[in-house]
């Protein structure tokens, strides 16, 4: 080995320990960082809208995080802090009533065609055994554990989540500010040809974009009228019941029929059956629709990605990276299918790439 190349081998060490030691030094920032970079991202649109009248960057970058604080994370701490107190309330009352014996005997009051039922099942299969107050209080108690767990992280670790939400505002300013300048360095640094850059950007901004406005509002408005069409009903805690739609909207191929459609069955079941279709006939028509509808209209066909490849990457980014996963693993996703574009158009010519799959 001459001097050269040993030259060249200590650069590239050297080079690997540092940047070893600055993802180090940057992983425990990472979720303030991509929720900064996220929203950056997502009222870039608006900014450049704003970018008209103010001239000055630092002051157009202090009012895009205003707008980001007020229209996204006020709502949400309410929604949060109100699905909190739901959830708390519901567990509460369930379990006084278990406790008490009343709901077993509320149930049993209530269930007037579950007799019905087991007599005319019970040739092929015996129900008497089903306790009504144990499922309800099970199931109650896990679904809302969920939320009361992160409650006590979130209050048991309130010095950080403040911290984190300090530096995300501090980071979303400077990304406001210098964005365009931070995307320039960076795709001067990629060895790619600079058509296969441009598009690279363009589609993993519309990843997110289309995550955020589609599957976020779906999310959303999916979770209201359904929090709304409990209320009306009688349900309890339709807001903690809304929010749990919400949630099941964002993951594909699931959705928040997994709440009303039990629901409707358990109204038609106690007695309430005109209630019951009422729940599920408007959970068909309405809230399911929305996402056949309202997505459509935000997203514009702005990602391409499978939906077995979005699956996976909604699931996967959730379960490695928490809430921020819902928009991360999309990213990463789109990146790998970049990629892989990237290799398939080096290794073969145009001619010869394979075709979508058919229906």
């Amino acid at each position: 080995m001459n001097r050269e190349q040993m030259h060249l081998s200590l650069f590239f060490l050297i080079a690997a320990i540092i940047f070893y030691l600055f993802f180090k030094i940057m992983l425990p920032f990472f979720i303030p960082l991509c929720w900064a970079a996220v929203f950056a991202i997502v009222f870039d649109p608006l900014q450049k809208r704003f970018a008209a009248r103010l001239k000055n960057p630092s002051l157009l970058a202090t009012v895009m995080c205003l707008l980001v604080v007020f229209l996204i994370i006020g709502p949400v701490t309410y929604l949060f802090v109100a699905v909190v107190y739901q959830a708390a309330g519901a567990v509460a009352q369930i379990n006084d009533l278990y406790n008490s014996g009343r709901l077993q005997q509320l149930l049993d009051g209530r269930l007037p065609l579950w007799q019905s039922i087991k007599d005319m099942l019970a040739p092929y299969y015996d129900l008497s055994q089903i306790n009504f107050g144990d499922l309800a209080r099970d199931a109650v108690g896990k679904l809302s554990g969920v939320v009361l767990d992160q409650t006590t992280w979130l209050l048991t670790n309130a010095t950080k989540a403040v911290f984190d939400f300090g530096l995300m505002v501090f980071a979303m300013f400077y990304f406001f500010r210098e964005g365009d300048w931070i995307v320039a360095r960076i795709k001067r640094l990629l060895p790619l040809e600079r058509a296969q850059i441009d598009t690279a950007f363009t589609q993993l901004r519309e990843v997110i974009q289309a995550t955020m406005y589609g599957g976020i509002a779906v999310a959303l408005l999916q979770g209201f009228l359904g929090g709304v069409l409990f209320a009306l009903v009688g349900i309890a805690s339709p807001v903690f019941w809304g929010a749990v739609m919400a949630f099941l909207s964002l993951l594909p191929f699931v959705g928040s029929f997994i709440v009303y459609v039990p629901a409707g069955i358990i109204l038609i079941i106690a007695g309430s059956p005109l209630k019951g279709i009422i729940v599920i006939a408007a959970g068909i028509l309405i809230i399911s629709q929305v996402d056949n509808f309202v997505r459509p209209y935000l997203i514009s066909g702005r990602t391409s990605l499978h939906p077995l490849l979005l699956f996976f990457a909604i699931l996967g980014g959730i379960t490695l990276f928490g809430l921020v996963g819902l928009v991360v693993g999309p990213i990463v996703a789109a990146a790998f299918v970049i990629l892989f574009n990237i290799f398939e158009m080096r290794l073969h010519s145009e001619t010869n790439q394979v075709g979508e799959p058919g229906p």
